[in-house]
């Protein structure tokens, strides 16, 4: 519980989300920049809690995944403003890495006509990488035998406001397993938009906490109260839980989120229908079992004319059977 923590950030940076929640009314939205001055509080929070927490700042942008502020150095940005006194030094060289490196960044897609989807799954990798290093230089050895263990309590926070994209659930979900094999606990806030099924199930595998704004302009109490504590420590608080979780899964032929799949019985790829040959692994599949699988799908009521009401069934004998249509 003495161990210091580590917490990796990944901010999700899409213009196009952020314009959308500024002008979002009902749900109340926040603007990019009031969203940064809680998020920036919330990391100095981290930092005071304890002298050896160590902090990196990962940001989603579209199409790539950067590092924004790294407590080993990594980053380094001019700062020109004038030294206070009465300011403590590491709170305005996190401030200061931060929001130049981010204006960095923002300003390259200023006026660009289209928006290539955001580099989470990056992000993901890049923080797993760096939270592997930041543990593996500074383990211990344990006291029964079982080997090294690492004095650095790790976790990652992703902040989102972008919708799931059904292209990237392989590489998330592999990124899931890793963080289980790494014990990285995940935690998801959710600022804006529909729940996002992946970070919900990313949340949910490896013991962390996914919390859905419902007041952005109270994002920093959220973010106090849900994630500043380790993991470590949740056990003697209460920290929000799921209710439920969205366990769909997106299929490997057409990357769509599905409810009912098909499933490889040899490399476990997900299909949205039966296919004779997997496209995974090349395993061919019996003609009987395919007819089998067929039938078993179930069937989608067929439309008639477009807008007009479908005949509802006729009962017979306290059974429902398809309408007959009659002639004249």
């Amino acid at each position: 519980m003495d161990k210091p923590s580590h917490l990796s950030v990944i901010v999700d940076l899409s213009p196009t989300q952020w314009a959308l929640c500024t002008q979002s009314t009902n749900p109340p939205g926040i603007s990019l920049q009031t969203f940064l001055l809680q998020l920036l509080a919330f990391l100095n929070a981290h930092i005071a809690c304890k002298d050896e927490n160590t902090l990196a700042v990962f940001g989603a942008l579209p199409g790539q995944s950067v590092l924004l502020y790294s407590s080993t150095g990594e980053v380094t940005v001019r700062d020109s403003e004038p030294t206070d006194s009465n300011t403590y030094r590491p709170f305005k060289t996190l401030d200061a890495t931060v929001m130049n490196s981010l204006a960095e960044r923002l300003q390259l897609f200023e006026g660009a006509a289209e928006e290539a989807p955001i580099g989470l799954v990056g992000c993901l990798t890049k923080a797993l990488c760096y939270i592997n290093r930041v543990t593996s230089s500074n383990t211990s050895p344990s006291g029964g035998g079982e080997g090294p263990v690492a004095s650095v309590d790790p976790r990652i926070l992703v902040l989102s406001v972008s919708p799931d994209q059904s292209s990237t659930y392989i590489p998330i979900m592999n990124s899931i397993f890793s963080a289980q094999k790494l014990k990285v606990t995940i935690d998801v806030c959710k600022i804006f938009g529909a729940e996002n099924v992946f970070l919900q199930q990313a949340a949910h595998l490896t013991g962390g906490a996914y919390v859905q704004v419902e007041k952005p302009d109270a994002l920093v109490q959220y973010m106090m109260m849900s994630f500043l504590p380790p993991p470590a420590l949740r056990q003697f608080i209460s920290v929000p839980t799921q209710d439920r979780v969205d366990f769909r899964a997106a299929c490997f032929c057409h990357k769509r989120i599905v409810e009912i799949g098909f499933v490889c019985s040899v490399c476990l790829s997900i299909f949205c229908q039966p296919v004779p040959v997997c496209s995974t692994c090349r395993t061919k599949f019996p003609i009987k079992t395919l007819q089998r699988l067929n039938a078993s799908r179930p069937l989608a009521v067929p439309s008639s004319v477009p807008g007009t009401p479908a005949r509802p069934p006729a009962q017979r004998n306290g059974t429902a059977t398809p309408a007959t249509p009659r002639l004249g």
